[in-house]
């Protein structure tokens, strides 16, 4: 009796993990061949929510597929966006500065591949044209930002300790999206002048954004890799449970309240 109840269980907890579909997707932005991953739950009905994921400054790695699962898992159709075209991942700091750096000096390239991106989900057969949302992080959470001070039209848009200075003007009535931004007070790859110059900007931009703060806590709070990382490269890296739990809660809880 009790073997059959352990099979069972186990054929039930098989079934609920294969419900999540994952599988490499490609688009073009420009000439450029961009390879994504696309994840969905297969046992979800109709159509959904999309919300596009632009990965660290290491392009669109194991993590990134990692969060378009969990955001699977929660019902809405997720994209790892390829930033940097034909799929390519960083193995190391100066690979990956140099990745990040073509993008963040090239505002068209970037607002180009993201858009891509974008229209790619948004045509996705179970995806709700026009309910797209977007996460970013470190890099990717600059991204992000920087695609709302651009004024696209995102539910949306979430950055976790994601770069925040940026040489986009942006005026009153700029921001259609909605912000939340997660923030390690101890992060010395965002200091303080940069926060509260963020801070300034949106408040001068009439932006709806919420800025949360995590005391003593460091860049790359939510990847379990960035103590790895931090020892193999030498970077100041350190992941924290308690600001990832948080932090990941409270998206959920905002992608409900933004889109349908």
């Amino acid at each position: 009796m009790k073997t059959a109840l352990a099979l069972s269980l186990l054929f039930f907890t098989s079934s609920a993990l294969a419900a999540v579909v994952g599988k490499d997707v490609s688009y073009k932005a420009g000439d450029t061949v961009m390879k994504g991953f696309l994840a969905f739950d297969d046992a979800v009905k109709g159509k959904r929510a999309g919300v596009l994921v632009v990965p660290e400054w290491w392009g669109a790695n194991d993590y990134a597929r990692k969060r378009a699962r969990m955001l699977a898992s929660e019902g809405y159709v997720a994209l790892v966006v390829d930033m940097y075209g034909n799929g390519q991942v960083a193995t190391n700091p100066q690979e990956a500065g140099a990745l990040a750096g073509s993008i963040n000096k090239n505002p068209p390239l970037a607002l180009s591949r993201f858009q891509a991106a974008s229209h790619f989900l948004d045509s996705q057969p179970n995806v709700k044209k026009g309910e797209i949302a977007a996460l970013g992080y470190c890099f990717g959470g600059g991204v992000v930002l920087n695609m709302a001070r651009a004024g696209l039209s995102l539910k949306s848009v979430v950055s976790f300790h994601g770069v925040l200075a940026t040489d986009v003007a942006v005026k009153p009535g700029d921001i259609k999206a909605k912000i939340r931004v997660f923030h390690g007070e101890a992060d010395p790859v965002v200091p303080p002048v940069q926060v509260e110059a963020f801070k300034t900007e949106m408040d001068n931009a009439k932006a709806d954004y919420m800025f949360v703060a995590y005391p003593g806590v460091k860049h790359t709070f939510t990847n379990r890799e960035a103590d790895s990382y931090a020892t193999q490269f030498n970077l100041p890296l350190k992941y924290d449970n308690e600001a990832d739990t948080d932090s990941w809660a409270r998206t959920l809880e905002f992608l409900k309240a933004t889109l349908n």
